[in-house]
């Protein structure tokens, strides 16, 4: 991976961030004032979990990646101020969880995020 040509995003910190489950990493990808909505089997696309602000975002970040689960980036296409990334992930109990986000950028920051999720139940 790394970081796309004519953008300053850069992947491989998303690598490292997601796989390392290091928030403050992943944190470091987002503007101040971003923006992260989230679909999963709890927040329908109807009404959705909305995060604003790196603050919001952090707390998610750091309860996501404190759990005893493995994460892996399976892949991530940058295209100027779009990009667009999958992550799997697996509990120790071995319960699978798949997401799929598409990122607004600016400035190489993510500002805008859409999260769907789904998990094994």
């Amino acid at each position: 991976m790394g970081t796309a040509t004519g953008s300053a995003f850069d992947t491989e910190t998303l690598r490292r961030g997601i796989e390392g489950r290091t928030p403050e990493t992943l944190l470091s990808l987002y503007a101040d004032d971003a923006q992260l909505r989230v679909v999963d089997h709890n927040s329908r696309p109807s009404h959705p979990t909305v995060l604003r602000g790196r603050d919001r975002i952090a707390e998610m970040l750091d309860d996501v990646y404190s759990r005893d689960m493995t994460h892996h980036l399976e892949d991530c296409v940058v295209q100027g101020d779009r990009a667009a990334f999958s992550e799997s992930c697996a509990y120790a109990d071995g319960v699978r969880v798949l997401s799929e986000s598409m990122i607004t950028l600016r400035d190489g920051k993510i500002v805008e995020q859409t999260m769907i999720q789904a998990w094994d139940e």
